[in-house]
């Protein structure tokens, strides 16, 4: 062997030859994916019908909304007040206690109201035997002048003594009235007794969370000085300041959705707009019944909400499903299914729709879409269909080659899934 010879080993091939081989190759793919979105006629022809699972393109309804920072307010908090002047006997709960309505809260010690209430029954029966007399007295009245009347016509009847009878018995008849009055006030006097005694037991009027307690044994609390806050934390709403012009679009049982600090996200109904407007804000007060699901921590008065607030009227848009969505050389491109076959259309689309797309041009409702087993589609290609929402749909094998374009994600602006797809 010559020294200019140049020797190879076993089972290698030249450089040049490595390189010729992958340009070759890289050669035919790209004539290959060419030939996929210009709609080759023989490749269509050559091969077989693909299994590919459709939705159709349909109108839905379409509401933008701004986010709106809110907080979650109990709808009742109660700031329990003594009802009566006395010492404090005990106070039986304390800040974070749960209590239930009617529970004992605190104790009070009226020294007097026992003795008052001694007193008072004591006048009472008093009142009720100056009553029995006046109505005896009142019968002896009634009695005599019937007497005396009985005489009227015979020589025994005197008219003098008939005038006396009559005065006796209208004067028994009022003493009557008046010893009756006097039983009704005294009865009065014993009830209320009786109700500031009851009163001296605290009550709660409220199921909740003690929040706050003011009083201890031993102090002096006065009528309408506090004893405890109650927070009733299972009527919780949410409070939120919406811009005025927002307000529009919040009528009463409208449901919206509402974002908890923790993430996770919960519907709402709106149930009353407070028609008070702030100022300095231009914002009103619009209050939202919440349905609370399963939260990552305990809820409580104050907490931060965000508030999915319609920016105007609902309006009615062409839609087409995510998934039917494909970034490619054209832009974005859906596979249409006509008459057994996919068509490629280039497709404008507009905001986001939950898991749809709105259709600003390029379908039309009632066209049918492929949004499984799209990605290795070329226009032409005969196809088998089979809705999406089968309950026996089972999704065929869609993961995209390598050098396949990826389909659109669920974010919620199409420029910004278009970057993310590549």
């Amino acid at each position: 062997m010559s020294d200019s010879s140049v020797s190879t080993a076993p089972g290698r091939r030249p450089a040049r030859s490595l390189t010729a081989a992958l340009a070759a190759g890289a050669l035919a793919l790209a004539v290959t994916m060419g030939a996929a979105w210009l709609g080759a006629p023989g490749v269509a022809a050559a091969q077989p019908p693909a299994t590919v699972f459709t939705d159709m393109v349909r109108d839905v309804p379409l509401a933008q909304t701004v986010p709106v920072i809110g907080r979650l307010v109990p709808r009742e908090i109660s700031i329990v007040a003594a009802l009566i002047s006395a010492p404090v006997l005990d106070v039986l709960v304390h800040e974070g206690d749960r209590v239930e309505r009617g529970q004992i809260l605190a104790r009070l010690a009226p020294p007097r109201l026992a003795a008052q209430r001694a007193l008072a029954a004591a006048e009472l029966a008093e009142g009720e035997a100056e009553l029995a007399a006046a109505e005896a007295n009142l019968a002896l009245s009634v009695q005599e002048f019937e007497r005396i009347d009985g005489l009227r016509g015979s020589s025994a009847f005197s008219q003098a003594r008939y005038d006396e009878a009559a005065q006796s018995l209208n004067r028994a008849r009022s003493l009557v009235g008046v010893a009756e009055g006097r039983v009704a006030a005294l009865a009065a006097a014993v009830d209320l007794t009786e109700i500031d005694l009851g009163n001296a037991t605290i009550r709660a009027p409220i199921p909740g969370v003690v929040s706050e307690r003011y009083a201890d044994a031993g102090e002096y609390v006065n009528v309408a000085d506090p004893i405890a806050t109650i927070i009733d934390d299972t009527a919780l709403e949410i409070e939120a300041a919406v811009p005025t012009d927002r307000v529009a679009g919040l009528t009463p049982g409208r449901e919206i959705m509402v974002t908890l600090d923790d993430g996770t996200i919960h519907s709402a109904q709106v149930r009353a707009v407070v028609p008070l407007e702030d100022t300095r804000t231009r914002t009103r007060v619009v209050r939202f019944v919440p349905a609370f699901g399963a939260t990552d921590k305990p809820l409580a008065g104050n907490q931060s909400v965000t508030v999915d607030v319609p920016a105007g009227p609902a309006r009615s848009v062409v839609s087409v499903h995510k998934d039917a969505v494909i970034v490619g050389p054209q832009g974005r491109i859906v596979y249409v299914v006509e008459d057994g076959a996919v068509a490629l259309r280039p497709v404008t689309l507009g905001l986001s729709v939950g898991d749809r797309f709105e259709v600003l041009d390029g379908l039309g409702p009632g066209e049918v879409v492929v949004v499984r087993g799209n990605e290795r589609l070329f226009p032409g290609q005969p196809v088998m269909t089979q809705p999406i929402d089968d309950p026996a749909a089972s999704p065929p094998d869609a993961a995209p080659p390598p050098d396949a374009a990826p389909a659109m994600g669920d974010a919620g602006d199409p420029e910004d899934e278009a970057a993310a797809g590549g």
